[in-house]
């Protein structure tokens, strides 16, 4: 059975990546720091295991990959998925607590459960793995007033492409999917709060989160002498492509 640990596996795309992998019939750890979500997806499914955790932690990030490991027995993949989305504003209106919240979780907890993964890729026989990060649109294009999320995503860019050049020796892939407004929580907020602003304005673009849960499982399933090295998937009609 193939593994796979997900981050952020508590709603949004991390639990939608979960139960697509779940009934594909991988061993799936699910990691979050709200244990009842992560409960209840194991008591749906035996093959979850819940690891309950704050990805800015690094004693708790290893401690969950410990557990992880003594129960599934090895490392296949990892979805490095946690993420926030803090309160916007130009960069002069951006509070200094939500700056530091925005990069402790988006860049540092990404770190630190990829060094976590890497090492155990590297140590385990045979060696190797592959491990995914969630990227953005905004790792490209910025939506306005978004200063301290798309710099994070930028930077989880150059994470990728450093862990794609390290892990060459030990067999390790990386890749990054760029995901555009699936619809999650975060993104229906954001389309709230854009029409609390403007009844008139329209609503943003999204797409079903399924389709970004089954991208990932594409990038996921592939043999490790094949990698994804950046994927975007988004919602068709999102003012990516193009002048505006």
């Amino acid at each position: 059975m193939r593994t796979i640990l997900i981050t952020g596996a508590s709603s949004g795309i991390g639990r939608a990546t979960a139960e697509v992998f779940l009934q594909q019939g991988w061993q799936v750890g699910v990691l979050a720091r709200r244990a009842g979500p992560l409960e209840e997806i194991a008591q749906q499914h035996p093959d979850a295991i819940p690891l309950v955790a704050d990805v800015t932690d690094a004693n708790a990030v290893d401690a969950a990959f410990g557990a992880f490991l003594d129960r599934a027995g090895r490392l296949d993949v990892l979805f490095n998925n946690a993420g926030i989305f803090t309160p916007g504003g130009t960069i002069d209106e951006i509070e200094f607590d939500d700056w530091y919240r925005s990069v402790n979780v988006n860049l540092n907890g990404m770190f630190l459960c990829a060094r976590a993964a890497f090492g155990a890729m590297r140590r385990q026989t045979p060696q190797g793995g592959r491990i995914i990060n969630n990227g953005s649109i905004a790792a490209h294009v910025p939506r306005p007033n978004s200063v301290a999320y798309s710099a994070t995503k930028h930077a989880i860019t150059g994470l990728t492409r450093s862990l794609s050049l390290d892990g060459r020796p030990f067999d390790i892939a990386c890749g990054q999917i760029d995901i555009g407004n699936a619809l999650t929580p975060m993104v229906e907020a954001l389309n709230e709060k854009k029409l609390a602003a403007d009844p008139t304005a329209e609503p943003d673009h999204t797409m079903n989160v399924g389709d970004a849960a089954a991208s990932v499982l594409h990038m996921a399933a592939l043999p490790l002498n094949a990698n994804v090295q950046f994927m975007t998937v988004m919602a068709t009609k999102m003012p990516y492509i193009g002048r505006g």
